[in-house]
């Protein structure tokens, strides 16, 4: 049996539509929680315009600039690399339009 982040990491790379996505985060998830979520998705496509200062995003984006300073070192510095994956994914698609 696969232990449970793997299973939800899985359950996350399923749906195949924006609206399953939201379906199931709002299952899962508390309206906190997702707010969270897609605060810090906010700023990290401000950050990667890399046209603003923190000030500036956290104007726009309501974000403290605890969150936006995280945000961006695990955009730029953190091996992880999800934010640019999604990023370059979205660069790609709409390239392609």
């Amino acid at each position: 049996m696969l232990n449970e982040e793997i299973d939800l990491f899985e359950a996350l790379a399923l749906p195949e539509s924006a609206e399953e996505v939201k379906r199931f985060l709002t299952d899962l998830c508390t309206p906190s929680e997702i707010r969270d979520l897609k605060e810090r998705w906010q700023v990290c496509q401000l950050l990667s315009r890399k046209t603003l200062s923190y000030r500036e995003i956290r104007e726009k984006s309501g974000a403290s600039l605890t969150t936006i300073g995280r945000v961006s070192r695990f955009l730029n510095d953190e091996p992880y690399g999800g934010y640019r994956d999604l990023l370059e994914k979205i660069q790609k698609s709409e390239k392609k339009k």
